[in-house]
């Protein structure tokens, strides 16, 4: 989290609620001496966050040895920030970004809720696509799914914290986060997502 308490106003609501909407992130841990960390898409409802992970994933083996304090890092838009855009002298080069971490407990979950999950997860996603009829697994063929099933573990993460940062040039003036935005806007800064990003900078109140 960047340590500049002006980009870490944002309501937890917030946080959690952008949170929910990506629904990927970096799941990490501490086990002995290395620090582990997996790639997962994920539902976050409340304070519970639900995933999964493929059995042979050094963090999978690390929860046989019970429940571990993790951390989910959730990555939003972000985008290079010119110096040349704000119309304002002696200022340097940034990079502005949306992030959420969870500080969570993270613990296997029972091995029978892991289709519930996998259909949840499915249909979540699968929304987003509509009008296309959403896939399910009854369309794959009789025994393929128990057999992938096999392969995967469900996980469980009860959230005792949550931090962000919203790094939208909140410490620049009105004028010249207004005139980044707009060259964020046409799409050309290097980054991830920059129409909402420029959004994200349009909508800062710092009054």
């Amino acid at each position: 989290m960047h340590p500049n308490p002006v980009f870490r106003q944002t309501e937890e609501e917030t946080a959690r609620a952008a949170a929910a909407a990506r629904g990927f992130g970096v799941l990490t841990a501490a086990a002995g001496d290395e620090v582990l960390a997996a790639h997962v898409p994920f539902l976050l409802e409340d304070d519970r966050v639900e995933a999964h992970l493929v059995r042979s994933n050094p963090l999978a083996r690390a929860l046989a040895g019970g429940p571990l304090r993790a951390r989910l890092i959730v990555s939003g838009p972000d985008a290079y920030v010119s110096p040349d855009w704000y119309g304002e002298p002696d200022l340097v080069p940034t990079w502005n970004y949306v992030a959420v971490h969870l500080h969570v407990t993270l613990a296997l979950a029972p091995p029978e809720s892991l289709i519930g999950h996998l259909e949840r997860l499915s249909a979540r996603f699968e929304a987003a696509l509509a009008p296309k009829p959403p896939w399910t697994h009854h369309k794959m063929s009789e025994g393929v799914m128990a057999r992938m099933m096999r392969q995967i573990l469900p996980v469980e993460m009860a959230v005792e914290r949550i931090e962000s940062t919203f790094k939208l040039n909140q410490n620049r003036t009105a004028p010249a986060r207004a005139g980044a935005a707009d060259e964020i806007a046409k799409g050309r800064s290097p980054g991830t997502e920059l129409a909402g990003l420029a959004a994200l900078m349009r909508g800062v109140d710092t009054a």
